[in-house]
């Protein structure tokens, strides 16, 4: 169980949060000019947005604005995902959150009065831009759903309010839920989420893993109402939201700023429901085999193939592979890697009160910071590539795009960090003809990459659907509602090559992401980008990489669909998506003919 106090870790084992602000008193100054500057900004502009000249010098001055914006939300954020329990990075926080209630109001009025010109004044003003004509071209598209000005103003004032549900549902996982311990082996272990999520649901002992999802499982049961009742306040709210708005469905009005179809969004869950089923009961049935269990259970779905042959690895070890493996995207991407590195961007370090998981934070104006949970597993190599393709990404695209245009459709935003999981694999298999090796490289592809991207995350977008289409039939979410869902979307995914335990149903309970919108399908989606992708680069070399490298500078200056035409790939069909799913089957066939060489 992770018991180290922040305060405790080595520093240099932490990011280093400076180049947004020196210090906490900084940030407060900082956060107090920028509402004085927001309400000269307001005093300015408002009632004036008629004319191009005057809109451009104002979306310049709104720029500048967003840029100070982020970094102070950054600020606020990062403090508190390492340690949740310290009060200081909590105040910040809430002085943050508060604040912005009312910088949000006091900037309403640019869409508001943008939108409530006429559209040939609109058209007029979008094609005269010289730096925003994607901004003005997305407000456009806008148009039909905006709301009154004293609406969107008064919308825009509860800003802090309706994120507050994701602030409680983090609250009760990282404060409130006590795991306590746990009998394995004559032996109490010390649980926690951290623990539980990094090591022990992964544990090749299986009366270890099994007791701990166990006890995991009937812990988190005392708290399905509340955090049922939490998630819920998220949905009214985008429901209340797209009604207001005049959209026929919650999704639709999700997908709509994802600049996304709903027949791209069907499709990518339907069709993986459907047709990646079988590769994947395969793979369980093979890890069944592979680990001599009676039975596959639920809990045993995330075991190594070959726990004996998973490699353990230092921090310093992870930064040799990793420039090793993506060494081919040149010397101006590797150079943010060297500066990840020797710069402090990663926060490694296990302390009591980190957020789980891992992400990476990509300010407009600074370097990115990923934050991870280091357990010295090699699988860990993969998790940080994948962060860092986020941090690459957004390096190139907050380059080369306005502050506006950096940050692409969540659609797309995924395929950038699973094309570095592709680049790992890939390198890694050059590196040894061994069949163990090879095998338990192939078996990290799936269960880091495509488990944990096109299964994971997947199921997750399949529950979510069905959560949103009882939200339009007028439902409340209620635990026993979730609970069946869930099982339902689990049990048909897998078949009879899983049992699904009980306490598989509160999977639901564990993902920050169902308050971020349609986030969870988008895995599936970039990994289908980054599969086609990492093909190219393969089978081509540096011209492949040269495309890349200009989709990734694009930022969101594009919609997904043009974003993956720049890359050669065709999303306006289900042609992609069938290969990637075929590839992922020739994985498996590849792991169960290495399985029998190896057995032989």
């Amino acid at each position: 169980m992770v018991s180290t106090l922040r305060s405790e870790v080595n520093i240099e084992e932490t990011w280093d949060l400076t180049p947004l602000f020196e210090s906490n008193e900084a940030f407060y100054d900082s956060l107090e000019k920028t509402g004085a500057e927001v309400k000269a900004f307001n005093q300015q502009y408002k009632g004036t947005l008629t004319d191009s000249e005057t809109v451009e010098a104002m979306l310049e001055d709104y720029a500048a604005l967003s840029e100070r914006l982020d970094r102070l939300g950054n600020y606020a954020s990062l403090n508190l995902s390492v340690d949740q329990t310290n009060a200081e990075s909590q105040k910040l926080y809430g002085k943050f959150s508060s604040a912005y209630g009312d910088i949000a109001s006091n900037l309403s009025f640019i869409d508001s009065e943008l939108l409530a010109l006429d559209a040939e004044k609109l058209e007029e003003i979008k094609n005269k831009s010289k730096q925003f004509k994607r901004y003005l071209e997305k407000l456009v598209k806008r148009k039909p759903h905006q709301l009154h000005p004293e609406v969107e103003k008064a919308l825009a004032a509860f800003s802090s309010t309706f994120h507050a549900p994701y602030g409680l549902y983090d609250a009760t996982k990282m404060l409130d839920i006590d795991f306590g311990t746990f009998e394995a082996h004559g032996q109490d272990i010390p649980m926690n989420y951290v623990s539980f999520e990094g090591e022990l649901e992964v544990d090749a002992d299986t009366e270890m893993r099994r007791n701990a999802f166990r006890k995991f499982s009937d812990t988190l049961k005392k708290y399905e109402n509340t955090t049922a009742k939490t998630y819920d306040m998220v949905v009214q709210q985008e429901k209340t939201e797209s009604k207001l708005r005049g959209y026929d469905s919650v999704i639709d009005f999700l997908l709509d700023r994802q600049e996304v179809s709903r027949e791209l969004y069907n499709r990518q869950i339907d069709l993986i429901m459907t047709e990646l089923a079988p590769h994947m009961r395969r793979y369980a049935k093979l890890l069944q085999k592979t680990n001599h269990l009676e039975t596959m259970r639920f809990e045993d779905l995330k075991i190594s193939l070959d726990e004996s042959f998973e490699p353990h690895i230092t921090v310093e070890e992870s930064q040799e592979y990793i420039e090793k493996a993506l060494s081919v995207m040149g010397d101006d991407y590797m150079q943010l890697i060297d500066d990840a590195y020797n710069n402090r961007y990663i926060d490694f370090v296990q302390n009591k009160g980190k957020s789980t998981g891992a992400f990476c934070a990509s300010p407009y104006s600074t370097n990115p910071f990923i934050l991870i949970s280091w357990t010295s597993k090699m699988t860990e190599v993969f998790v940080l590539a994948h962060e860092l393709g986020h941090a690459g990404h957004f390096n190139l695209a907050n380059k080369n795009q306005n502050i506006f245009d950096a940050e692409s459709s969540l659609y797309f935003v995924e395929a950038p960090s699973t094309m570095n999981e592709m680049l790992m694999a890939n390198y890694l298999l050059q590196e040894s003809d061994d069949p163990r090796f090879k095998r338990w490289v192939i078996a990290s592809i799936i269960s880091r990459t495509y488990y944990h991207n096109f299964v994971t995350h997947l199921l997750e977008a399949a529950y979510q659907r069905e959560v949103y289409n009882q939200v339009d039939a007028g439902e409340n979410l209620t635990a026993a509602l979730l609970n069946d869902i869930k099982k339902k979307v689990i049990s048909d995914f897998w078949g009879d090559a899983v049992d699904i335990t009980e306490g598989a149903e509160l999977t639901w309970m564990r993902q920050p992401h169902y308050y971020m919108g349609l986030y969870p399908y988008t895995y599936s989606a970039g990994l289908t980008i980054a599969t086609l992708m990492s093909k190219r680069i393969k089978e081509e070399g540096h011209p492949a990489v040269n495309d890349w490298i200009e989709v990734l500078k694009a930022g969101g200056s594009k919609p997904p669909v043009e974003l993956a035409k720049m890359a050669g790939i065709d999303l306006t069909t289900d042609a992609a998506l069938k290969e990637t799913i075929t590839f992922i089957g020739s994985l498996v066939d590849e792991l169960e003919q290495l399985t029998a060489e190896i057995d032989e």
